[in-house]
């Protein structure tokens, strides 16, 4: 089983994270500014790190341990993105704005208690999860942020003030969860569980229903 030691979870490669750029329903921006930190600050190389969307064919993605989330209900999303770490030797670590989870949190206990697993949901809940590396998003990622907008021009939430919206999108791409579209490797849960949790991560956190 592959542990992080105390110290490297406390030594993350982003700002604390209360000292990062973040706005609300804007996750894969977050995440972008993450990127362009490590990027800037050089605290890791960047081909440690990938960018992972969560979504499906139907957009409808539970996740645990959200903070917009009640009690033990799951937060349901049309797609979420965080931020994965390869750590040489030591394993995972996955970087979640949004999550109650500690920051970075190690991938065996974010899978585990925020992904849980697909075998307890209905179909249309099932996960899958492109994983991109960071330097492919920071190059490609467009975002005009149309999806975030009402049919009367207003903002369903307004944008981080200081980032600009691009002229065009290739969000849908990122989001996507064919293997035909856009960049990266898109995984089932069960196989990303395979792939980032190399210890038998638990299969049954629980009965979940949406």
């Amino acid at each position: 089983r592959n542990m992080i030691s105390r110290s490297e979870m406390h030594n993350g490669v982003t700002p604390a994270i209360g000292d990062c750029v973040y706005t609300s329903c804007y996750c894969e921006e977050n995440v972008w500014k993450l990127c362009d930190f490590v990027r800037r600050e050089q605290t890791a190389p960047l081909d440690q790190l990938d960018v992972v969307f969560i979504s499906n064919e139907n957009r409808t993605v539970p996740l645990w341990e959200q903070k917009s989330g009640q009690g033990e209900e799951p937060v349901i999303w049309d797609y979420h993105v965080v931020l994965l770490q390869t750590v040489p030797q030591s394993g995972y670590l996955i970087y979640d704005l949004d999550s109650e989870l500690p920051f970075p949190c190690h991938a065996n206990i974010y899978i585990h208690k925020a992904l849980r697993s697909d075998q307890n949901l209905k179909p249309q809940y099932h996960r899958k999860l492109r994983v991109i590396p960071a330097n492919d998003f920071l190059s490609r990622f467009s975002s005009d942020r149309s999806h975030m907008k009402n049919s009367d021009g207003t903002w369903k939430m307004p944008p981080h003030p200081t980032l600009p919206s691009a002229l065009q999108t290739n969000l849908e791409d990122f989001i996507s969860v064919s293997p035909f579209v856009g960049w990266g490797v898109v995984y089932s849960l069960q196989s990303f569980t395979h792939r980032y949790s190399p210890s038998p991560a638990s299969s049954s956190a629980g009965p979940a229903h949406p």
